[in-house]
């Protein structure tokens, strides 16, 4: 009798399992690479939808642009002081040179390249008296800055009363009746005494320029001693100072000043100016000339003569010109070399940090977050050295500038610029590193690790 046939229906029953088993492993297999891949951009929500990738909070992100900074504090001090020096030499090669060029206007404008002067034209050896309100209406010219004047007493002045007119006739001094800001206006300064005030301005007194001092054998004045006196006119005037040279106006080294209300009072001056000292804003200075005739004497402008602006006015400008294209070309060349460095930095950044690239993706980071941690730590990296790039330029600047002498000039669009700059530097030398970090593939992050 033969054996009894086993049921058919245990064979493939067994092959259901065995498919059973293998589709599993080969499921979990595939979410592993899942994973590897990133498997929070692809994995799939209960009712078969794609699910978002989660958004990094900025907290959370400028914590994770930070990590880097944190955990490697020598290399990122190092690569902060490169771009800091980037930084600083920008506002090192503006400040500095902003501070001479300061100084080089100051002396350039000493010489009078924003002066003008105004006098009437002689006529048979006498001039035409100007209006008396003639100052008063340069005045009101817009770009004009400071106006003052003197006016030609044709007094005669004389040491003591025991000298003649005749003995002194030959001293070629002039009496001339001088406004209260008249040194303010032609850049001149007393030597020793003082300049009229308003009290000094309504007496009888006189301040010397410095030829006449020497011709009237009066020196330096001193506090506590009694005042000299000369004769001017006949009346006895005080002398209450004595100017140094006026190398905008030398006729008044040679001129003995009296107050205008003095003048008019004792020397029956009567009040129409000789000589007007203009003083306006440089960039107007040819339009000023153009109008003063007419506005200082709008009946016979002919009869006005105006001098030519000073050729130290075309000097300064071409000076402008040069410094300026010298500042943006230092500058460009400072900004370049602080972009390179910072792209250098990251790039090694990444190589460095395979492991930690490959392991982020693994546990479910997307490419975004991967290129926004990584934009994000060349920015703070550029932005801490470009903070300190900045204060160290400018102390440098400030101590130079104070070590020659120059008035410090530190503009505040460079400092402004400097952050501004590295963040921007920072931003460009970022992007390539960002991505390249974000193209890594997980599984070779890490096994190169």
């Amino acid at each position: 009798m033969s054996a009894p046939k086993a049921p058919s229906h245990r064979k493939p029953r067994r092959d259901r399992d065995a498919q059973r088993t293998r589709r599993a492993q080969g499921t979990q297999g595939a979410q592993r690479a899942q994973g590897a891949q990133g498997a929070q951009e692809a994995s799939l929500s209960a009712d078969g939808r794609t699910t978002k990738p989660a958004c990094l909070a900025p907290s959370d992100l400028l914590g994770l642009g930070l990590l880097g900074l944190r955990t490697r504090k020598l290399r990122a001090a190092l690569s902060a002081l490169g771009i800091s020096i980037g930084i600083a030499t920008m506002v090192v090669v503006t400040g500095i040179p902003a501070s001479s060029h300061r100084a080089l206007m100051d002396e350039i404008s000493a010489l009078g390249s924003n002066m003008l002067r105004a006098q009437s034209v002689s006529m048979q050896s006498k001039p035409v008296p100007l209006p008396k309100e003639s100052v008063d209406m340069v005045r009101r010219i817009g770009p004009v800055t400071a106006a003052s004047a003197v006016a030609n007493t044709h007094a005669q002045v004389q040491r003591s009363d025991l000298i003649t007119d005749d003995d002194f006739s030959g001293t070629g001094l002039t009496v001339l009746a001088a406004r209260r800001d008249l040194l303010d206006v032609v850049g001149g300064s007393v030597s020793s005494g003082r300049f009229f005030n308003r009290t000094d301005e309504q007496f009888p007194t006189a301040v010397l320029g410095v030829g006449a001092a020497v011709k009237l054998g009066i020196g330096e004045l001193h506090a506590g001693d009694p005042p000299p006196q000369i004769r001017i006119g006949g009346a006895w005037f005080t002398v209450i100072g004595v100017l140094r040279t006026v190398p905008l106006a030398d006729d008044l080294d040679h001129a003995v000043l009296t107050g205008w209300p003095a003048a008019q009072k004792t020397l029956r001056f009567d009040g129409s100016p000789t000589v007007i000292y203009i003083k306006a804003r440089e960039a107007a200075i040819e339009g000023v000339r153009d109008v003063l005739a007419a506005t200082v004497f709008p009946q016979q402008p002919g009869k006005v003569q105006v001098s030519r602006p000073s050729d130290a006015l075309a000097a300064k400008r071409a000076t402008q010109n040069s410094f300026s294209s010298l500042f943006l070309g230092l500058a460009g060349v400072a900004l370049l070399v602080g972009g390179i460095g910072v792209a250098n930095t990251m790039v090694i950044s990444v190589l460095e940090r395979r492991r930690e690239i490959g392991l982020r993706r693994a546990l479910g980071a997307t490419r975004g977050h991967i290129r926004v941690q990584f934009l994000t730590e060349s920015v703070a990296l550029a932005m801490l050295g470009g903070i300190a790039g900045t204060l160290l330029g400018v102390l440098a600047t400030v101590g130079y500038a104070t070590y020659q002498g120059w008035p410090t000039v530190i503009s505040t669009l460079s400092v402004v610029g400097g952050c501004l700059g590295a963040a921007v530097v920072g931003v460009a030398a970022g992007v390539y590193p960002s991505v390249r970090a974000s193209r890594l593939p997980p599984t070779e992050a890490l096994a190169s690790a």
